[in-house]
């Protein structure tokens, strides 16, 4: 298959492709490489998948010297035209939607970098698929949702009506606005609400990696709410894996779902929501014990 895969730069991005590729898809991969986080770190994965960083230019396709089947593009998904052309050009099969600005601390100190790239970003895929007649949408969600929810462990039936940063809203409303598409287009969509992922190649700004550089360091570790909180933490192999599966098997429609009791992981339309997550949660303390 020829699969468009957004945020290749990036953490899940990046190890996506390279599953792809190695089993033989056509892999197109996009990013805007800014610079919430080092932009090194987003050079070096791309150097490990066979993409010369020199010759990085907006807009240019750069083939990978490792993967024939691989070809990266530096592009921003919220450019409306720019994203037109691609899908009208590239004829893709099926597309792995994983970029997104990330973080929640960072969303009150920039908003609009998450309008911009999560919702208008999403949209412009979402059109992309319409005017494409894509096979199968897979786009990446968060944890983040369940926000005030305390029901645990979380399940994709509950209420997500509650988020409490804007980071978790913009996911939200990427889930039914990709619904909303599948309704009225077809398009067979499927969210995907990651648990923290860890693994080689990770975010730096994720406590995971926080914690272990101060510790290398010898420097105090910055532990919120007085450390009690909980994260699951989810292997980044774990969560390609079930990337891979559910990419292979286009959402299809619920026929027992009905509108006097509507289950929201599931539709009349071919759209689907599942969690992928360890259900193994870890607090503040332990993970920051040496």
């Amino acid at each position: 298959m020829k699969i468009l895969v957004t945020g290749t730069a990036g953490f899940i991005g990046f190890h996506t492709a390279l599953r792809l590729l190695e089993r033989g898809d056509e892999v197109v991969g996009i990013d805007n490489i800014n610079d919430y986080y080092d932009i090194n770190l987003k050079y070096g994965r791309l150097k490990e998948s066979g993409i010369d960083p020199a010759k990085v230019e907006w807009a240019k396709p750069v083939k990978s010297t490792q993967y024939a089947n691989y070809t990266f593009i530096r592009l921003d998904i919220a450019d409306r035209e720019a994203m037109a052309r691609l899908f009208e050009q590239e004829n893709f099969d099926r597309v792995v939607h994983l970029a997104a600005q990330a973080g929640v601390r960072y969303s009150l100190v920039n908003p609009h970098a998450y309008i911009d790239s999560n919702i208008t970003g999403t949209l412009n895929i979402l059109e992309g698929c319409r005017y494409g007649n894509i096979e199968h949408l897979v786009f990446a969600s968060s944890s983040s949702v369940y926000g005030l929810n305390e029901t645990m462990p979380f399940r994709t039936c509950d209420n997500v009506d509650h988020p409490i940063s804007l980071y978790a809203a913009t996911k939200k409303s990427n889930e039914l606005m990709a619904h909303t598409y599948s309704h009225l287009y077809g398009i067979p969509t499927t969210g995907l609400r990651f648990f923290t992922v860890y693994g080689p190649w990770g975010r730096p700004d994720m406590a995971l990696f926080l914690f272990t550089k101060a510790i290398l360091e010898g420097k105090p570790i910055d532990v919120y709410n007085n450390g009690n909180m909980k994260r699951d933490f989810t292997y980044v192999d774990d969560i390609i894996e079930g990337i891979i599966r559910v990419l292979d098997k286009p959402a299809e429609p619920d026929l027992a779902w009905s509108g006097k009791n509507p289950k929201p992981n599931t539709s009349p339309a071919p759209y689907r929501i599942y969690n992928i997550g360890n259900s193994r949660p870890v607090d503040s303390w332990t993970l920051s014990m040496p």
